[in-house]
């Protein structure tokens, strides 16, 4: 049997999983060499500094800054720099020369990815993006591959690690937020600037890159509803769990029917949620990353594991190496995305879900009345209504002025209704003269 030629690889990045990539290929190189039928070539690594301290230390004359030159020579390129710019540059280019790319960069995918998938496509080449979402954890393949003939409803995801830290911790170690960010940042899961995580950015990327490979239908990053834990509190986080459940921050992507127009489409949104203590989801603890998909023929599948770090990216990175390299012996054109289904991408208004309002209300008289009729107006069924003993105002207010009234508090679990009716609910208890504050608004997903 003739043996085919050394594959060559070009390496953008070595940061921490980069350098772990060029580690792991220089290291393992003859062993994934047999599992391909090719030998696998690092032939070089594209830097910005050849000189800056590295996690890894590479050897020296496989590093370089002309990124260009290194592309146009390579079989397979692998983008680990992140960010949209020089990468998408980088990746076109790749492709263009025909080259399979491999990349981690889930904001590059997010906002960019139709049109490199439709460059691949054009010119045969295949891009591969295991890394993107999920670390280690495999899901982007069995989405792909494996689920491609089932009929996939809904992806409730974890799949932030920053933010299933702090908010682990303050559920399992009663923190405040402030300090599980603090020590999520001195344990290096969080940044120095930690908004990507926190206002949830990244998992908005992920997001839209799950609901499209799920749905086969472009979901664009500016169509996937997007709120950070920043306004998670310990009281929300101890008041559920007293309630038997766990707040999460939650990637949903679901197929639905739209309930006015009744046009069948797709929906992404990140927020933090609810979760039953006994739903799987409300295991994933530290900064661990789960995904949790409900199929028509498979049922429910749950992929967990560690959803960032530089071996465990690196991981995915070189089952995406094996993947391109096998494709480039095998021989034949890469295989296309599928995103032909054309399903409408839907609006968070268009979506059915359950709220539970916590709410400070005036102590009298006539006070619960008046809050069901604020929700039979809006359409809204109640579900449970739990009532704590009444708060007596605080005293010391100034002389000649009246005293406050005393409060109680009400937390309000509501059946299944849209988002519309559900969001008008709230702004109405809101406005309404005998609530004094709509102290916390969650939505409940995984009943």
């Amino acid at each position: 049997m003739m043996e085919y030629r050394n594959l060559r690889i070009a390496l953008l990045g070595a940061g921490s999983v980069g350098s772990q990539v060029a580690s792991l290929l220089l290291e393992h190189g003859d062993e994934l060499a047999a599992r391909v039928g090719a030998g696998l070539e690092l032939v070089g690594v594209a830097v910005r500094d050849l000189d800056a301290p590295r996690d890894i230390e590479i050897p020296r004359h496989l590093l370089t800054t002309d990124a260009h030159s290194l592309i146009l020579g390579a079989d397979i390129v692998v983008e680990l720099i992140g960010g949209l710019e020089p990468a998408r540059e980088y990746l076109t280019l790749a492709l263009t020369s025909g080259a399979d790319v491999i990349t981690a960069n889930k904001a590059l995918l997010a906002t960019h990815g139709p049109e490199l998938f439709e460059l691949a496509s054009q010119v045969g080449a295949q891009l591969y993006y295991e890394a993107a979402v999920g670390g280690a954890i495999p899901i982007i393949r069995p989405l792909r591959d494996s689920l491609a003939g089932d009929r996939v409803h809904r992806i409730l995801g974890i799949v932030n690690g920053t933010t299933n830290y702090i908010l682990d911790r303050m559920d399992t170690e009663g923190s405040s937020l402030e300090e599980a960010l603090t020590t999520a940042q001195e344990l290096g899961y969080a940044e120095a600037d930690p908004t990507a995580d926190v206002e949830g950015y990244d998992a908005a990327q992920k997001a839209a890159i799950l609901a499209s490979l799920a749905f086969h239908t472009t979901v664009p990053l500016d169509a996937v509803h997007r709120e950070g834990i920043l306004g998670v509190t310990r009281d929300q986080v101890v008041a559920a769990k007293k309630a038997g459940f766990v707040v999460k921050l939650l990637a949903v992507c679901e197929r639905l029917v739209d309930p006015e127009t009744g046009v069948e489409g797709v929906s992404a949104r990140v927020h933090p949620a609810l979760i039953p203590a006994t739903h799987p989801l409300a295991a994933v603890h530290g900064a661990n990353n789960a995904v949790f998909l409900e199929a028509e023929a498979a049922g429910s599948l749950m992929f967990y594991g560690a959803g960032a770090g530089g071996i465990q990216t690196a991981s995915a990175v070189l089952g995406d190496v094996v993947s391109a390299a096998r494709r480039h012996v095998i021989g034949g054109p890469g295989v296309a995305e599928s995103t032909h289904a054309n399903l409408a991408v839907l609006p968070i208004a268009s979506v059915t879900t359950r709220y539970q309002i916590t709410l400070e209300v005036l102590d009298r008289p006539g006070v619960l009345a008046e809050i069901a009729t604020v929700f039979s107006t809006h359409e809204v069924s109640v579900e449970a209504v739990q009532q704590s003993v009444a708060t007596e105002p605080e005293h010391g207010q100034e002389a000649g002025e009246a005293a406050p009234a005393p409060t109680a508090t009400l937390v309000i679990g509501t059946h299944e209704a849209t988002e519309a009716a559900l969001a008008d609910t709230v702004a109405a208890l809101e406005a309404s003269e005998v609530v004094a504050e709509v102290t916390s608004v969650l939505r409940v997903e995984g009943l």
